[in-house]
C-alpha cells in the first residue's frame, strides 16, 4: 500500500521565485548575495562567492537559505 502525495499550496512568494535570480541573506553577521541554484519547498540553495562562503565560515560556495530568511536583490 503506498500513499499518493498530496499537492501543497505554495506561497506567491516562493512561486515567483526562479533559478539564476538574485539574493541576499544575513549569515553570522555578514550581508551575503548569491544567486538562486536550485528551489527547494522550504529554501533555496544559493551560489555564493569563495570570499563570502569563507567570510560566513562555510566549506562551499553552496549554502542553503530558507524562504523567510533572504531578499531579492
Amino acid at each position: 500500500m503506498s500513499f499518493q502525495r498530496q499537492p501543497k499550496e505554495v506561497s506567491p512568494f516562493v512561486a515567483a521565485r526562479k533559478i539564476d535570480e538574485k539574493i541576499s541573506f544575513t549569515r553570522n553577521d555578514h550581508e551575503v548575495q548569491g544567486t538562486i541554484f536550485k528551489i527547494l519547498e522550504q529554501s533555496v540553495i544559493v551560489e555564493i562567492s569563495t570570499e563570502d562562503a569563507k567570510k560566513i565560515n562555510v566549506p562551499s560556495n553552496l549554502t542553503v537559505v530558507s524562504h523567510k530568511n533572504y531578499t531579492i536583490v
